[in-house]
């Protein structure tokens, strides 16, 4: 299930607020003019499926995001708990960072935890499931995919190296929790 906690900058432990619903969630992080929306395929998407059939379920969808926000790259991303590198990979994206365009991800299985840091509130949002999550450029926060990952999304670019990462140097992301913490709360 989604979730949304939002915390003062201030204290990493007590949520100033909790959602749970995707209406409210997308509610609350438009305000920060963060998207947030839930797809439905347009067929299964079975385990193991290739990224045709990702692209097919959802195509769409696909089709009428890339036109609206102009995303020159589509790809597909899968990352399993047995996978050899989880730890690299994980490690990349939990410190402070921000990219010179919008972060859009849509998460087809699986979940992972973005985090927010807009001015003195950070938003934790667990995505799961058929959550979009839409990050504007420019933007500070980290992705947790947690020490067993499992997720496949589909990603959105509209550079043709895809992600950059500017990294802010901060030791924010050490403060707040990480994602099998924040999993039973």
């Amino acid at each position: 299930m989604s979730r949304l906690r939002i915390f003062s900058e201030q204290d990493a432990v007590t949520p100033m607020l909790i959602a749970n619903t995707p209406e409210f969630i997308a509610e609350q992080l438009q305000k920060i003019g963060v998207r947030f929306e839930q797809w439905q395929a347009n067929a299964p998407v079975n385990p193991g499926a290739s990224s045709d059939d990702v692209f097919t379920a959802y195509k769409s969808d696909i089709d009428k995001i890339v036109q609206e926000k102009g995303f020159k790259t589509v790809d597909v991303v899968s990352i399993a708990p047995d996978d050899p590198e989880r730890e690299a990979k994980r490690a990349k994206f939990l410190s402070e960072h921000f990219h010179k365009e919008d972060e859009v991800r849509f998460f087809v299985a699986g979940s992972g935890l973005f985090t927010l840091h807009v001015e003195d509130r950070v938003y934790e949002i667990l995505c799961t499931q058929g959550d979009l999550i839409g990050v504007p450029d420019s933007t500070k926060h980290w992705f947790d995919m947690g020490p067993a990952p499992y997720f496949i999304a589909i990603r959105f670019f509209t550079e043709p190296d895809g992600w950059v990462g500017h990294f802010t140097g901060s030791d924010w992301a050490d403060k707040f929790p990480r994602y099998e913490n924040g999993q039973a709360a």
